[in-house]
């Protein structure tokens, strides 16, 4: 397998998942895509994800759906460093067809757990990062089976996701405190997601978490200190109160 980044542990979980995946799923796997920050840059191998989008032919079985779970078991057994940062979906070539949030749940990997969950908002967000950035592991190449997505388009999602799923977090209690989830890493990936809002609602182009966060703390230096500690958080640190995260919620909230 080709060397897709500069990481051998990263290479060496993304060689297990696509020669597993091989051997599993056969002539049902259309193609395995790499996708988030290394692919758009801002990669760090202590706090940042491992993402993938595998895409199908047809909807995993439940004998399927298991075995990809004892694959994933493998996985973070051999490489123990990645075993709850390995996150991506497993989706079918037809929700591909268009743009609007596709109404099947899809098997969902993430914190170790492979689960069934819907899209929200996030689908035309991530198709954008695909269509811009992603790169081929194997299968078919991104643009022969990618519905094109405009900056606008992103923009109505990037806003739709703050209004709908980070706005009622503002005032939940348990917003930071959900089963089987770091509390501080919740923190902290609500301060960058926040900064990727609102560079997403300000300019055209792709912004890599740590591009997002640069342009945020130069737009609004009222923040520089909560976004600094959120770029330098880590697995096993403290992000702080999570009033001020809150209260950088609402001010994102505020500019859209």
């Amino acid at each position: 397998m080709q060397q897709l980044t500069e990481y051998n542990d990263v290479n060496k979980v993304l060689d297990l998942l696509s020669t597993g995946l091989q051997s599993l799923l056969g002539d049902n796997l259309v193609g395995l895509y790499l996708t988030g920050s290394l692919t758009y840059g801002g990669f760090n191998s202590g706090s940042s994800d491992i993402d993938f989008l595998a895409v199908l032919n047809s909807q995993l079985t439940d004998e399927q759906f298991t075995k990809i779970e004892v694959l994933h078991s493998k996985i973070a057994e051999q490489v123990p460093h990645w075993a709850k940062s390995l996150e991506g979906s497993y989706i079918t070539k037809a929700m591909l067809s268009s743009t609007d949030n596709p109404k099947a749940e899809r098997p969902y990997v993430n914190g170790g757990r492979v689960v069934r969950c819907a899209y929200g908002n996030e689908w035309v967000i991530n198709l954008y990062a695909l269509q811009e950035c992603g790169k081929l592991i194997l299968g078919e190449p991104l643009d022969t089976i990618l519905p094109r997505v405009t900056i606008d388009k992103v923009r109505q999602a990037s806003k739709k996701d703050m209004l709908e799923d980070w706005t009622p977090k503002i005032e939940d209690p348990k917003a930071f405190k959900q089963p089987l989830y770091d509390s501080e890493h919740l923190k902290n990936y609500a301060v960058l997601t926040m900064c990727r809002i609102l560079h997403r609602a300000k300019n055209d182009n792709m912004a890599s978490k740590k591009a997002a966060s640069q342009w945020t703390k130069e737009a609004y230096p009222q923040w520089k200190d909560l976004i600094e500690r959120a770029e330098q958080w880590e697995h096993g640190k403290q992000m702080g109160d999570e009033r001020e995260v809150k209260n950088f919620m609402k001010f994102t909230l505020a500019e859209l």
